[in-house]
């Protein structure tokens, strides 16, 4: 018979595999840009490298303050309830991606949390290389 606790338990492991990917201690882009050679950790504990031609570009486009706020990558949070959106809970990501003209004024930073369309992230994880990850929740 089957038993939704073991499937359940091997999701879980599956998450965490992917998530190893996932930057673990998000450094600010002020931080990035001073460096010879922006990397990070991730929670796998391999190196993650930043691409300094994004670096640059996200730091021409926004100012000062934000960039000493804006931790990267910017962390977008899908989840197999909600299959067609994801969501941002870093308001500093969200103010750097409408500064950015990425997401539009209209949305909101409601409860912790944005909600915008899948296929809006992965194009951001594509025009961002490097800045932008999707985690899985």
């Amino acid at each position: 018979m089957y038993d939704d606790r073991i499937l359940q338990r091997w999701l879980r492991l599956e998450v965490g595999r992917i998530n190893d990917g996932i930057v673990a201690e998000r450094p600010i882009l002020e931080y990035l840009l001073a460096r010879p050679d922006p990397v990070a950790t991730t929670r796998g504990g391999e190196e993650y490298r930043f691409d300094p031609v994004v670096l640059r570009r996200l730091g021409d486009a926004l100012p000062g303050p934000l960039q000493r706020r804006l931790r990267l990558p910017v962390l977008f949070f899908a989840s197999m309830e909600v299959p067609d959106s994801v969501f941002l809970a870093d308001r500093h990501a969200f103010e750097a991606l409408q500064a950015l003209g990425e997401i539009s004024d209209l949305r909101e930073f409601r409860d912790g949390r944005a909600w915008i369309g899948r296929a809006i992230a992965y194009g951001l994880v594509s025009r961002y290389p490097t800045a932008v990850q999707v985690a899985f929740a």
